[in-house]
């Protein structure tokens, strides 16, 4: 399906007027952090759930709800205040290929970065480019491991440098500095704007990307997002990342 550049902006706009609505919430692990009204337990909540979302959508929800549940559902008040001793709680939880040790590791390191990094906006913040966050993302992952850390656990945070989409970071990244007022993202990140944002690229928007000559690239890898990114920002320079809810919807509710 080739389109001009018009045309294909407006059934693109058309998709995501249809989709980015709080509707979309109730089938999104988006909704997880929407339980949350501070800003430390809405970004902790949000990135712990964006980790896990990998595979079907149904168990990322009842996983990420069982995340909150053993962090009391209060977030950065269990991230910042917890003792080696509170993690042993985790035993048993696992999501595909992410476990208790996982689990137990990422809030070692959530506390190191609060602690002595001023939080999560303020990580992603100190690298970012311009134009993109790529940088800032392989940056947050020194700082996440600085700690002492397993091996094992480093798998669960791309890096953009090494050719990865980072498609989990960067639908992260969305949830928190996208503020539309639509009542989807959240927007509560005030130092990086929605133009610096990432696609989340993943099989349902690469492939819905390719059918509409959006994306040439075959592999869904840091390259093709680069390539994906051009073609949004040729769409909407100052909110690219828009164009997620209309490649994810026509992939996931459409089969387009």
């Amino acid at each position: 399906m080739k389109l001009n550049k018009i045309a294909l902006k407006d059934f693109l706009d058309s998709k995501v007027a249809l989709y980015n609505r709080p509707k979309f919430i109730e089938s999104d692990p988006i909704q997880i952090p929407h339980q949350f009204s501070k800003k430390e337990d809405i970004e902790i909540a949000g990135f712990l759930t964006a980790t896990i979302a990998w595979g079907n959508r149904k168990s990322i929800i009842n996983n990420a709800n069982k995340i909150m549940d053993l962090l009391d559902y209060a977030p950065s008040e269990f991230v910042t205040q917890h003792q080696d001793s509170d993690l042993e709680r985790f035993q048993g939880f696992v999501h595909r290929t992410f476990n208790s040790d996982d689990l137990a590791q990422f809030i070692k390191s959530l506390q190191h970065i609060y602690r002595n990094h001023n939080g999560l906006e303020t990580v992603f913040t100190k690298h970012a480019k311009p134009a993109t966050l790529q940088q800032s993302i392989h940056e947050f992952k020194s700082c996440f491991f600085e700690i002492p850390h397993l091996e094992r656990t480093k798998k669960h945070v791309s890096d953009p440098l090494k050719n990865s989409a980072a498609k989990r970071i960067n639908m992260f990244l969305r949830w928190m500095v996208r503020n539309d007022n639509n009542g989807v993202d959240f927007g509560i990140w005030k130092r990086l704007s929605p133009s610096q944002l990432s696609c989340p690229l993943d099989v349902h928007s690469g492939n819905v990307a390719r059918q509409l000559g959006l994306l040439k690239r075959k592999q869904n890898d840091a390259k093709a997002l680069a390539e994906l990114d051009q073609a949004l920002r040729r769409l909407d320079p100052t909110d690219p990342v828009k164009y997620d809810f209309a490649l994810f919807g026509l992939g996931v509710f459409e089969g387009f």
